[in-house]
């Protein structure tokens, strides 16, 4: 690649911050990645992506594009619009910070891999597009940048191997579970506002709490709570409430093309869904998904 400047795109997974770090060992200070904290993140990953991947030497710094994902998305519930709406948002916010850094940047890195490659494209005859993932389906054919995906051909468990064995990253760091390029847009049945997404985010971060303190979250290959687009009565002390329904999800899984959900100890989930309903206000309802891949996917 020689002297050409590349552009990062990093969300802080595995995928993103494995390629950043191995983009940023290759051509060094030709290497510049770009967090765009679209308003969907979990709880705290701006700052905590940002201390991460700066301590070993990736050139990222964070932009501030959260409003302009939200009111892009309001009204949106169908989840494929979802991500092309996503997709197309995050081609616009990169060639704008590509040009706002004054160099003359030819290329987009991003953390593809075979799996999202799989699903978003038919390679032969008619095999059908499982969903668009944003990275893939997502992108705008006028986009002038070209990309760069250094993971396109691996899957997990290789991408997981490289960070650790090749790239020296903590096991801690490369063994965290996948957060989808969309966030919290497509862990949200329905409507994405700002107030839903601050509801899964508290929701979320009790939930994998609780799984590593209970030491449940390396067992498990991905684990999340969705926002379901439905209510439910319930009582809070003497009062009758009528909130938002959520789910659970915990997946084992080699590979991510298939999945089975993983058989959680019913203390943990007592634990999980008390905590919940009592500390998130907005929630009254806690259940678990049983589903596998297939029929089902992860997300």
């Amino acid at each position: 690649m020689g002297d050409k400047k590349v552009i990062g795109a990093v969300s802080g997974g595995v995928d993103s911050t494995v390629a950043a770090v191995l983009m940023a060992k290759a051509i060094g200070a030709n290497f510049h990645a770009i967090m765009v904290d679209n308003g969907l993140l979990r709880k705290n990953e701006r700052v905590d992506v940002l201390k991460r991947l700066n301590e070993v030497g990736v050139n990222l710094r964070a932009v501030d594009a959260s409003e302009r994902f939200l009111t892009k998305l309001a009204g949106v519930s169908d989840p494929e619009a979802k991500r092309k709406i996503i997709g197309a948002e995050f081609i616009h916010v990169f060639q704008e910070e590509a040009a706002a850094l004054g160099a003359q940047f030819e290329f987009l890195m991003q953390g593809t891999l075979f799996p999202d490659v799989i699903e978003s494209v038919s390679f032969k005859g008619p095999s059908a597009t499982i969903k668009s993932h944003h990275n893939v389906g997502g992108l705008l054919a006028t986009m002038k940048l070209k990309l760069v995906e250094p993971l396109r051909e691996l899957f997990k468990d290789e991408v997981r191997a490289l960070g650790v064995e090749q790239l020296g990253l903590d096991r801690d760091v490369v063994f965290r579970h996948p957060f989808p390029g969309p966030g919290l847009a497509i862990r949200i049945l329905g409507d994405v506002t700002r107030e839903a997404c601050d509801v899964l985010r508290e929701a979320d971060a009790i939930y994998l709490e609780e799984l590593r303190r209970a030491g449940e979250y390396d067992k498990i290959g991905q684990a999340f709570a969705v926002l379901l687009p439905c209510k439910s009565v319930g009582v809070m002390g003497d009062g009758r409430t009528y909130e938002k329904v959520l789910a659970l999800r915990a997946v084992g899984t080699s590979d991510f093309m298939t999945a089975d959900w993983h058989k959680m100890p019913y203390e943990v989930l007592a634990r999980v869904s008390t905590r919940i309903i009592n500390e998130v206000r907005g929630i009254n309802r806690v259940v678990y998904d049983v589903s596998t891949k297939p029929p089902a996917t992860i997300e």
